[in-house]
């Protein structure tokens, strides 16, 4: 069989980090496993629902590890792989760290589709590892009816740098590093509606490295920062907001939003993970009255491969944007964090 003629996207009901399980069902089942093993080395684990573990080795080295893996988000193969590759290397990044060594995670119709798709999806992978200097060491596949890819990726930072996503302060602003609404065009690319330069518009975001705004970013006083993934920019800035103990202001008109994907949401476009984002943090989000359902699902739309949402002392965030977007970062600053309301996110 052709790769050509295969349609990745229609061999899952599910596509990318939509993928995920919903934050809500997700916290039910982490509730009831055992705690971890206690160890003072660890610097980040479970207790702030951050982008990767850190775990420290001596008194100038951490471990940053991390793993992600999803179904197809695009039809072509090697941008899959591109794609998965980006993703699983920006959690190292949020983190404020270095990655190193990557492992793949395969599952595979073998039997059914061409080896050649695999192939091409481990080349998108292999080729953006290059482009991030991280070494692949290995792998595992498994033989399954639904493909999936991702990879586990190791990196490593001082221990006194780490970004976690706990860390924010009243005054800080707050940018993020690329659009959103990638959650809403790939499920169009299902149905067919996106035109070619639509599809290679948002498939460049997605397999954009965060490499260049974490490299930025290291110079400034950054107090904590997330990737947003599949959880959606709100559903991340919760977890920021919750983790630090402070209140976030998104300012909705400043937010960089992806052409055509309130046009698409109205259409039926809103894939399943971003209502579950919606519905989990409901309670959490406080809407001005004029803005309408559309445009709340949008800001809580399941990412692929998103932007860093960067928490960075108020006094610093203009120099930090400026050199963003100089080093060609789609780079916004969209909002603020403040001491009321913590752990709520606020909407104007």
């Amino acid at each position: 069989m052709d790769d050509n003629q295969i349609k990745l996207t229609s061999l899952t009901t599910k596509g990318g980090c939509g993928c995920k399980i919903g934050p809500a069902d997700l916290a039910q089942v982490l509730r009831n496993i055992p705690a971890p093993v206690a160890s003072p080395n660890l610097l980040v684990g479970l207790d702030t629902s951050d982008d990767a573990g850190v775990y420290k080795l001596t008194d100038d080295i951490a471990l940053v590890q991390t793993l992600d893996f999803f179904t197809p988000i695009v039809d072509n193969p090697y941008d899959f792989g591109q794609i998965a590759a980006t993703n699983a290397i920006s959690d190292v990044y949020a983190m404020g760290g270095t990655p190193l060594t990557a492992l793949n995670i395969v599952a595979f119709p073998i039997s059914t589709l061409d080896k050649n798709i695999l192939s091409e999806i481990l080349r998108g992978a292999g080729d953006k590892l290059r482009e991030a200097n991280v070494t692949l060491v290995g792998g595992h596949s498994i033989d399954d009816k639904e493909p999936k890819f991702g990879l586990a990726v190791t990196g490593i930072v001082h221990p006194n740098k780490v970004r976690s996503n706990a860390g924010a302060k009243p005054g800080d602003k707050l940018i993020l590093t690329k659009p959103i609404g990638v959650g809403i065009l790939t499920t169009s690319i299902k149905k067919d509606l996106l035109t070619e330069d639509e599809i290679k518009r948002v498939t460049s975001v997605m397999t954009t490295l965060n490499k260049t705004a974490a490299e930025v970013m290291e110079i400034y006083d950054v107090h904590a920062a997330t990737d947003v993934t599949g959880f959606g920019l709100l559903g991340h800035g919760s977890e920021m907001a919750t983790g630090s103990n402070v209140g976030l202001v998104i300012y909705a008109d400043q937010v960089p939003i992806l052409p055509r994907v309130r046009e698409l949401a109205e259409a039926g476009s809103i894939p399943g993970g971003t209502k579950n984002n919606y519905k989990h943090i409901e309670n959490i989000v406080i809407y001005p009255e004029s803005m309408d359902s559309i445009d709340r699902h949008i800001l809580c739309d399941a990412v692929t491969s998103g932007g860093l949402l960067i928490s960075v002392n108020g006094n610093e965030a203009d120099q930090l944007l400026s050199e963003l977007q100089k080093k060609g970062v789609e780079a916004s600053m969209i909002g603020e964090v403040i001491a009321e309301n913590p752990g709520k996110i606020i909407v104007r």
